[in-house]
């Protein structure tokens, strides 16, 4: 009798990682293609990323904030830290599409929801960066 595991083997999981890599992969890919043809500069299409990490751990350390609006940006880190989620990470390509799907949603939550004076507070990034995030979360004025 041949007992039924609940952890995939290694080879299970690195082809899982692997398919998600290429999946993100392809995903960037196509996002920075969009965003340059609509005359983003490719520098700040990578800046992005450590530029809204930052815009986060500032919003979610600033008390002015409300507090639903900074609980979002705690919710999509618990969620994302947790072992077991709605999609495990481990099922390729659409494992980590929770993941990224939570965290858009709190990104664009939370950038909507204290509006521009106080992204504009927090932010580090370059102004066409800004206005890149903006766009992103429809908040264009």
């Amino acid at each position: 009798m041949t007992a039924i595991a609940f952890w995939p083997g290694e080879t299970q999981v690195l082809i899982g990682l692997a398919a998600t890599l290429a999946a993100s992969c392809l995903v960037m890919g196509a996002a920075t293609v969009r965003a340059v043809r609509r005359g983003a500069n490719l520098t700040e299409v990578a800046r992005l990323v450590p530029d809204l990490a930052r815009l986060l751990m500032r919003l979610s350390t600033d008390r002015t904030i409300p507090v639903r609006v900074r609980g979002r940006i705690f919710i999509a880190i618990a969620y994302n830290v947790q072992p077991i989620n709605l999609i495990p990470d481990f099922v390729p390509i659409i494992g980590l599409a929770d993941n990224v799907l939570v965290t858009l949603w709190a990104v664009r939550s939370t950038v909507r929801g204290v509006g521009h004076e106080a992204i504009g507070r927090h932010w580090t990034g370059t102004p066409a960066g800004l206005a890149m995030l903006l766009r992103f979360a429809g908040c264009n004025k």
